[in-house]
């Protein structure tokens, strides 16, 4: 018995594939990708998203590719073959299954340099790895259609490049990659660590309920101090859901208010209508345009009018010495930090301001103890869950040279209250 493949275009291929339960190895299935989509780029060249010839050309070129070969095409094989080799053309080849809509459930996507795909699902712990084979030549068509469009390009010149998954229909959230090139790698492929969005500004309600990272208790002390105009910032460590939690607090933001967000890159997600993004830009070397920093945005962000300010991450001392300056000028404000503890924030955030800009250590100390009233911490528990491992007031006054930090929760319990008043606030807390 045999069949025809349907193209886009509404027309059948005229030729006929011999249905079969027998399944092609992944040597002939990649020979059978790699050869339709050379053929067709030098015979039609790379197809726009959403072109209707593209799956019809494809199918065609798949069976023409198979017979030549004499290769057996199975149904239940062809059209995953021609959806791989559309994704190719059109999209971002191997990449395409695991984004949305088709996977939703994903963290982060790797492409190591042998070539190897890991992956690590939504509040997971360790990455996983994917039975995906990627060719060399695929790998780097990928890197291309992503980098092509951002004016970017990864080359022996610019081994390390930042870019973004830009936000679609089906992934509004997008994602951010970091590539990096085998002359620093020492591999045979680019590799990239691609991290995916939140399709939605995460809520309060998902924190709590869904993911367990703390209690309605803690999470509604947090959110008063939010509306107070506090300035909060969150700490922890690598995929600890930083930034997660900073996007759920911002639902406690008035919508009234006007937010300037500056990031490196974007990727707070904020439901507010007033907000405005900032985002730094690192040029490539032998560029004459000067980058443009989160220290320069915060600076920016002081003649923007801003109700509140949002810092992603402060890396430096230029940035974390310019929010201070920002906060103590009574612009509340959110922002994260690397780090595992109050006291660890404390001591690396002063270290790279001596580092970066000079300010003495106690000095530093002091800068945060004014600029930052709230510190919440999280971590991974025992189980490998993200938690609130507990919240501090930090005091305005240092004591023995080193910040105060109050205990307000201890994980999801609240053990005592923010007595830290705001000049805008009035009476009391």
């Amino acid at each position: 018995m045999s069949t025809l493949i349907p193209g886009n275009g509404g027309t059948a291929s005229s030729t006929l594939l011999a249905l079969s339960s027998d399944s092609l190895s992944q040597a002939q299935q990649q020979l059978l990708i790699e050869t339709s989509v050379q053929r067709i780029l030098r015979r039609v060249g790379a197809f726009t998203a959403n072109d209707p010839r593209a799956s019809q050309i494809a199918g065609e070129t798949l069976q023409e590719v198979a017979r030549e070969q004499s290769i057996p095409l199975p149904l239940s094989v062809a059209l995953p073959l021609q959806n791989r080799v559309v994704a190719l053309l059109t999209g971002y080849g191997f990449l395409d299954p695991l984004l949305p809509p088709q996977r939703t459930d994903l963290q982060e996507i790797i492409l190591d340099s042998a070539g190897r795909v890991w992956l690590r699902r939504k509040q997971g712990l360790h990455f996983e790895r994917h039975e995906l084979s990627v060719n060399v030549e695929e790998a780097w068509r990928v890197v291309d259609a992503i980098l092509g469009p951002q004016s970017k390009a990864l080359n022996e010149a610019v081994p390390s490049v930042d870019a973004r998954l830009p936000p679609t229909k089906d992934n509004p959230g997008g994602g951010r990659f970091k590539f990096l090139h085998p002359v620093i790698t020492g591999g045979l492929y680019p590799a990239f660590n691609l991290r995916l969005f939140e399709q939605q500004a995460p809520t309060p309600a998902q924190l709590v309920e869904q993911w367990g990272m703390t209690s309605w208790e803690v999470m509604n002390l947090l959110g008063q101090a939010v509306t107070r105009k506090l300035r909060i910032m969150i700490g922890g460590g690598t995929a600890t859901g930083k930034t997660t939690f900073l996007s759920a607090l911002g639902a406690y933001i008035a919508p009234t208010e006007r937010i300037i967000k500056i990031e490196d890159p974007a990727e707070i997600y904020l439901a507010q209508p007033h907000v405005q993004t900032l985002e730094a830009r690192v040029l490539p070397p032998g560029s004459k345009v000067p980058d443009y920093t989160v220290t320069d945005g915060v600076n920016d962000a002081m003649r923007l009018a801003p109700d509140r300010l949002i810092v992603g991450e402060v890396r430096t001392g230029h940035a974390a010495l310019a929010l201070f300056r920002a906060q103590m000028s009574d612009h509340p404000g959110l922002s994260t930090f690397h780090a595992e503890s109050p006291e660890a924030a404390s001591f690396r955030l002063s270290l790279i301001m001596f580092a970066d800009e000079g300010v003495r250590m106690e000095a530093a100390k002091a800068l945060l103890a004014q600029a930052v009233d709230v510190y919440v911490q999280l971590h991974f528990d025992a189980q490998g869950k993200r938690r609130v491992a507990g919240v501090w007031q930090i005091e305005p006054e240092l004591r023995a040279g080193n910040p105060e930090f109050t205990p307000v929760c201890q994980g999801a319990r609240v053990v005592g209250a923010f007595t830290r008043q705001r000049a805008h606030e009035g009476g009391g807390a």
